[in-house]
């Protein structure tokens, strides 16, 4: 089975349920953003210092997932790139490190400006050349969207501010803050979730009840959707919430409804085995006493006969044998 990592960059790098995601949270579940209208980018990014006499070393950062959006305003093809940032685990310092991925990105585009400008020997202004970015130039938007997939509460800062000891704010207005995009499944009502257009509605329910066993059986028995859910979302389900839930094989449809059902009817089967074993042992111990102390008893008894038999008082021969 693969690692909970490896699973939901798999899973949210799927193009339908990526655009689900930013859909959710840009258009509150309304489908603006279609899949063909996104193209995988590379998440390996490179940040380098602006302009060619920079002395800084270039750092790199791999982002989760990258995708860059392409879709018609006003007859004009307009750009957004759009990143997710997987999170199994609530990240205390989330706010810095999606600041960090962000300021890379924007810090590419001006290093790609700047290149492309040196290709085409349009250097521009002094100033312009100083800067490897000319006054009409412009940045595309960069969105990072943060899907925590865990079932505990996001208890994390959600802005540099929060991170802060500084509370004064005269010092903060000119602190520039910047503020995390999160998916936590905890914080989701049931309508909030039926916004979702793709499996990740049943993916993020299944995580946020996972915890209150009794609810999540209703849940999914109650859920048609669950009835019939792709083994790709089963998968991932089973992998991020440890269910250890078995699927039939060759199958592209799971029942989890029947697979929880499944859990329940092993769990009970082995606690009744593990009840049987231990009863039969207890048994077995209690029976082994039980004839060791009448094998003593018919022992003592039959030594106490031999004594009396020599001759000797019975009152003396249970004294000695301690009867």
């Amino acid at each position: 089975m693969h690692d909970t990592d490896s699973i939901t960059k798999d899973y949210m790098k799927d193009a339908a349920t990526f655009a689900d995601a930013f859909n959710f949270l840009l258009y509150n579940g309304e489908p603006v953003i279609q899949p063909e209208q996104l193209r995988e980018m590379d998440t390996t990014m490179l940040a380098l210092p602006f302009g060619e006499d920079g002395a800084t070393v270039p750092e790199q950062k791999s982002r989760d997932v990258l995708k860059l959006l392409t879709a018609k305003a006003d007859d004009n093809a307009a750009y957004c790139i759009l990143g997710i940032e997987n999170q199994t685990d609530v990240h205390y310092a989330m706010p810095v490190r999606n600041m960090l991925y962000d300021s890379m990105q924007y810090s590419n585009q001006v290093e790609t400006a700047r290149k492309s400008h040196k290709q085409a020997k349009n250097y521009g202004t002094h100033e312009e050349f100083l800067s490897g970015f000319h006054k009409d130039d412009y940045l595309l938007p960069v969105i990072t969207l943060v899907i925590y997939f865990g079932a505990d509460k996001w208890d994390a800062p959600r802005s540099i501010h929060k991170m802060m000891l500084v509370r004064d704010e005269r010092i903060l207005q000119y602190t520039p803050d910047y503020k995390i995009n999160l998916i936590a499944p905890e914080e989701l009502s049931d309508t909030e979730l039926e916004k979702f257009q793709t499996e990740l509605c049943e993916l993020l329910k299944f995580i946020k009840y996972s915890k209150d066993k009794k609810r999540l059986e209703e849940i999914v028995t109650e859920d048609a959707a669950f009835k019939s859910i792709s083994k790709r979302t089963a998968d991932a389900i089973n992998t991020i919430t440890h269910s250890e839930m078995k699927f039939p094989e060759g199958k592209e449809t799971v029942d989890m409804c029947k697979a929880i059902q499944d859990i329940r009817k092993d769990a009970i089967a082995e606690g009744k085995a593990e009840g049987e074993a231990i009863g039969e042992a207890k048994g077995r111990a209690e029976g082994e006493a039980i004839g060791e102390a009448r094998g003593e008893v018919k022992g003592l008894m039959k030594a106490l006969a031999n004594l009396i038999a020599s001759g000797m008082e019975e009152s003396q021969a249970r004294k000695i044998l301690g009867l």
